[in-house]
């Protein structure tokens, strides 16, 4: 009986250290210029009602090239944050997609957020 109650405990603790890290999420998407141009841009949404801090948006490397990422830094709770997507991917790019990020919450945190949208702990000291 005690051993399910701290189950059930554990299992709370954990989903309300997810829940602002479950509201937030990043696509890319083409948009019109203001002349007219389509380019293609990161949107990183926060849902949540506090910021999210030290946004990145790790991009695939060409072999042989280190990873790159898109450092986008603090994103205000409720609003939705665009930055420019590289140019290269407009070729091949048909809808809007979901990209990775990477980001801390409010209590100091660090999340990842998969192209699938899988959402992990991003640093090994889960408290």
């Amino acid at each position: 009986m005690l051993r399910r109650e701290l189950r059930r405990e554990a299992s709370r603790v954990e989903d309300e250290r997810r829940a602002q890290a479950e509201r937030i999420s990043a696509w890319v998407e083409a948009v019109r210029t203001v002349d007219g141009k389509r380019e293609l841009a990161f949107h990183i949404h926060n849902a949540s009602g506090m910021p999210i801090y030290e946004v990145e948006l790790p991009l695939p490397a060409h072999e042989g090239e280190e990873q790159g990422s898109e450092f986008v830094g603090l994103v205000p709770p409720g609003q939705t944050v665009k930055r420019p997507a590289p140019h290269e991917w407009l070729r091949s790019y048909v809808e809007p997609e979901p990209v990775q990020i990477e980001f801390q919450d409010s209590a100091g945190r660090r999340w990842n957020r998969d192209e699938q949208g899988t959402l992990s702990r991003a640093d090994d000291d889960r408290d």
